[in-house]
């Protein structure tokens, strides 16, 4: 089930990666249109396939390009309607009273790898989710996944890998900036390089059965607007990397 969904019944529902949260809420504030847009939040993956299943959903946003794209495929949104709203970076965090100190991410989950404690390494799930793919990714770039493989715990969404470090379930985890900048419990213990992973792209697109299309895509051109991206930034958020395809 999706995490959280307003109880409107009237405005567009958007259907949005569980990373952007907070930043959607403000900006269904800010945007202050009659009726609101209702926001049902989960991972990328999770909510793609209900939208391919049928779900009502008039607006997607992905925190990548893939799950769009297996959407178009599918016939399920529309092509010419995908916009990239904005971006991302991804982080090392630790439990907030963790004694680790900050350093360079490699040198960081090599020392993990090498521990013998049976701690995990908190992921969004590698397969099918946005910032678990991102993270394999990055590793992978850097040489240490194949180390780290067997040390993963994988989760359904980035929040939840991030609950978990928030609890001191596991002692490391990889999210995106923005979600560590919400949460007092983790702190950030480096910042993966931008090259070492595919950019980190929010893209949105309108379903196909949306019943509110108009007033999805005032929301989307919103999103895009001067007003609405700095709502991105003040969350954290980067400009859009370019204009998908």
């Amino acid at each position: 089930m999706p995490l959280t969904c307003f109880a409107s019944s009237q405005g567009a529902l958007v259907f949005a990666a569980a990373s952007l949260k907070e930043v959607l809420d403000a900006l269904v504030l800010a945007h202050g249109g009659a009726p609101r847009p209702r926001i049902s939040y989960a991972g990328s993956a999770r909510l793609a396939r209900q939208i391919e299943a049928g779900a009502p959903a008039d607006l997607y946003i992905s925190a990548d390009q893939a799950w769009i794209d297996y959407l178009v495929e599918r016939q399920a949104v529309l092509a010419g309607s995908r916009r990239e709203v904005a971006s991302n970076r991804l982080v090392l965090i630790a439990p907030a009273e963790s004694r680790k100190p900050p350093g360079d991410p490699e040198q960081l989950l090599l020392a993990f790898a090498a521990s013998r404690d049976g701690a995990r390494l908190a992921l969004a799930d590698v397969r099918s989710v946005p910032a678990g793919r991102y993270a394999q990714a990055a590793m992978h770039k850097m040489g240490v996944w194949d180390r780290l493989k067997s040390r993963i715990a994988q989760a359904d969404n980035v929040r939840i890998a991030m609950a978990w470090v928030a609890r001191a379930e596991a002692p490391l985890g990889v999210v995106y900036a923005t979600d560590a900048r919400v949460e007092p419990k983790v702190r950030v213990l480096a910042e993966f390089p931008v090259k070492a992973h595919p950019s980190i792209r929010y893209v949105a697109a309108i379903t196909v059965h949306s019943g509110h299309r108009a007033q999805a895509r005032e929301f989307l051109d919103f999103m895009a607007s001067a007003a609405g991206q700095a709502v991105f930034r003040r969350y954290g958020f980067g400009a859009p990397v370019s204009v998908p395809k």
